[in-house]
């Protein structure tokens, strides 16, 4: 989009692609379907987008296969000035992708201006990455033969990435495949494949080669991505989304022995001790329960809170809630937007209905809005039960439900009764409890006296049902390398 052009809901749409981006052209579905994308906040379309079958999934993987080993052999430096140039584009063009995000996936605007400075910053810590990857060189212990290890690009990448994140969720895994030599196949979710489609516009722009980055835009996703899955070409599948999908997508790649990334679901704790700065603790508990408007897998899901703070927090943390402003997330003074679509909404209130079964007390909010658009308003409870599903199941909702507790040893087994393992925070004055529970809690990452953990620099997933792999900090690039020995005699 020009910098001249008035950025406004109809110019935005008009200028984002349509189709699918395939050996570096774009083109229609080859059957000419499309399907719609929603605005979240008003229930309407907001345009078309080309709708891939299994055929052009499986261009979309030849693309991919053919510009693999032209790409492996680009120089690093290459890559990663790619990888630079698009992120001071996306820098430059913030507007034009957190309105396009606002629009598909609902936050407000300030949260999707966010979403870019933290997505872009996965192409700057990666563009600086590309040329630090390295082996190693030894003598035997026998002294007859050098040992050389290199580290070399996986292959092809078939990439699956979520609604809730549009743009960081993609910066995320492309930015150390680009880095690492990998070319791809990046599926986005069908709510939200607009900003994907600017993204892949952006990076062709950049100079990223043909074939480097194929995305298909589709509503037979199942369909389109087993054959690919199952192709003996494809070296590598990352998701992020539901463990009940990653499971799936496990069991399908097992054929091929894929290298495999899973970022999935996620049920974390919020624990408050009773030496807690209580402010600081209610600043922090609205970052981990309210950003993305609680659709985040690293949204905080239970909240623990010691009895001695427990009525203070409680009060505080329910009337910021309160005070929040629920909206279409294009308007001025907005800070909540709408959940995704009927079905998010309707999980949520089955949810908390359950819990005031089961004796939770509603301190604010308590149900959705009515109207056009899926919002529900912002709702805090207390008392509730152990046995109250939420407690177990992640809510992907502006809902923080409130557990007392007397001592540390119950905060960290309730913490820890959970499946899941992604994050977990803890609020302590205390520098000795903060690193006995950390090591304690049963989690890839733990927050410690902050509501928000994820950074670019920093390695990023979970353990149990969350998943495996890393993304960002070192680590990220190495999901993307095979190690290669080399023995030398003399």
């Amino acid at each position: 989009m020009s910098p001249a052009t008035t950025l406004t809901q109809s110019t935005l749409i008009a200028s984002v692609p349509k189709q699918l981006l395939i050996g570096g052209r774009w083109r229609d579905a080859s059957d000419l379907e499309t399907f719609d994308v929603e605005d979240p906040a008003t229930g309407r379309t907001l345009t078309s987008v080309a709708n891939a079958s299994v055929a052009d999934g499986r261009d979309a993987l030849d693309a991919a296969v053919a510009a693999q080993a032209g790409w492996a052999g680009t120089a690093p430096r290459e890559r990663g000035e790619i990888l630079r140039a698009a992120y001071e584009r996306i820098v430059e063009r913030t507007e034009e992708f957190a309105l396009a995000m606002t629009l598909e996936m609902g936050k407000p605007l300030a949260e999707s201006r966010g979403e870019v400075a933290y997505g872009s910053e996965f192409f700057r810590w990666f563009s600086e990455e590309s040329v630090r990857v390295h082996g190693q060189w030894s003598v035997s212990p026998d002294g007859k033969t050098r040992l050389m290890t290199m580290r070399q690009p996986v292959g092809p990448v078939l990439m699956i990435t979520p609604w809730n994140f549009p743009l960081a969720m993609g910066t995320r895994k492309i930015g150390p495949a680009i880095a690492a030599g990998c070319t791809m196949v990046v599926k986005p979710a069908q709510q939200t494949p607009l900003t994907m489609l600017l993204l892949a516009e952006l990076l062709t722009e950049c100079g990223l080669p043909d074939g480097v980055l194929n995305v298909v835009t589709t509503s037979r996703t199942a369909e389109v991505c087993e054959p690919i899955i199952r192709d003996p070409r494809l070296r590598k599948l990352t998701f992020t989304g539901s463990t009940q999908v990653g499971r799936t997508l496990v069991e399908q790649s097992a054929e091929q022995l894929l290298r495999v990334s899973m970022e999935l679901g996620g049920n974390a704790p919020f624990l408050v001790f009773a030496d807690a700065d209580v402010d600081r603790a209610v600043e922090g508990a609205m970052l981990a329960k309210m950003r993305n408007i609680g659709e985040a897998c690293t949204a905080a899901n239970r909240f623990y809170v010691h009895e001695a703070v427990a009525e203070e927090f409680s009060r505080t943390f329910a009337a910021r809630m309160a005070a929040t402003v629920v909206g279409k997330g294009t308007k001025k003074g907005v800070t909540v937007g709408p959940l995704i679509d009927a079905k998010a909404v309707e999980k949520v209130t089955e949810l908390l209905d359950d819990a005031v079964a089961k004796g939770a007390r509603v301190l604010t909010g308590g149900q959705a809005q009515r109207g056009a658009g899926h919002f529900f308003q912002p709702t805090v409870l207390t008392d509730v039960p152990t046995d109250a599903r939420m407690q177990k199941e992640e809510i992907f909702g502006p809902v923080a439900p409130i557990t007392v507790f007397t001592d540390e040893s119950d905060a960290v087994r309730m913490a820890n009764d959970t499946e899941f393992g992604l994050v977990a925070y803890l609020f302590t004055a205390d520098l000795a409890r903060a690193l006995r529970v950390s090591e304690a809690l049963e989690y890839g990452m733990v927050g410690v006296n902050q509501g928000v953990v994820s950074n670019p620099a920093a390695p990023f997933g979970g353990v149990k049902q969350s998943g495996f792999g890393r993304e960002g900090g070192f680590e990220g690039i190495a999901e993307y390398l095979e190690t290669k020995y080399v023995g030398i005699a003399l």
